[in-house]
């Protein structure tokens, strides 16, 4: 099957790229770079030496990846976001030995805009409010808005705020119907689903944009 790179864009040698995978315009995949399956580069994105890409990730306009990221597989980075890897930089001093880490897990969304400072985790299916500025840990299913970024909620993996739960601590996504609930202090449990699992085919394709929900509501 292959991968497909468009003619202004770079694929230097030693970076691997997966099947199904698509680099658009102006873009360059550094040496040493493992993108994997059905992911989408947009136009104007840089990925760094080592960095480490799963499958069917979505990396819009204008953004970096710098080396020492992991991103995991179903991730969303909106246009223009910001991944950083040095905490303290100076343009004296090399700190490519030093880079610090940042881990983005399975199917998080980094808004446009956003700025995530290095040496934290993005929790699975976390929502990252566009130009927030997230400089701590975000929990799995995390919504996090403002700078610096605060948890103000919890959203479904269809990206719809849960609501207040019920007496039996259940909240429930209103578009997929799928159940959740805080199973310990700040960690929450999707019940419907295995945690490692993709949404089924006929789930995956969105009903109701977050907006059209919220006027119903």
């Amino acid at each position: 099957m292959g991968c497909f790179v468009h003619e202004s864009s770079y694929v230097d040698d030693g970076a691997t790229v997966g099947d199904g995978t698509k680099v658009w315009h102006f873009s360059h995949v550094l040496p040493g770079a493992k993108i994997g399956e059905s992911c989408i580069l947009g136009q104007n994105v840089n990925i760094g030496n080592d960095v480490v890409i799963g499958s069917r990730v979505k990396i819009q306009n204008n953004v970096s990846v710098y080396g020492g990221t992991i991103i995991q597989d179903d991730v969303f980075l909106g246009p223009s976001c910001v991944l950083t890897n040095v905490s303290n930089p100076r343009s004296q001093v090399n700190r490519h030995a030093i880079y610090e880490p940042v881990l983005i897990k399975r199917g998080a969304t980094i808004g446009a805009n956003a700025t995530i400072v290095c040496g934290i985790t993005i929790g699975r299916y976390a929502f990252i409010s566009a130009g927030a500025v997230v400089t701590r840990d975000v929990p799995d299913y995390g919504l996090v808005m403002g700078n610096p970024a605060k948890r103000v909620g919890w959203m479904s993996r269809h990206g719809h705020r849960l609501p207040p739960s019920d007496s039996d601590g259940i909240m429930c996504c209103p578009e997929s119907s799928y159940r959740y609930r805080e199973i310990a202090p700040g960690v929450i449990q999707c019940l419907d689903l295995d945690e490692e699992a993709s949404l089924p085919d006929e789930l995956a394709t969105g009903m109701r944009s977050y907006h059209s929900y919220k006027l119903d509501t």
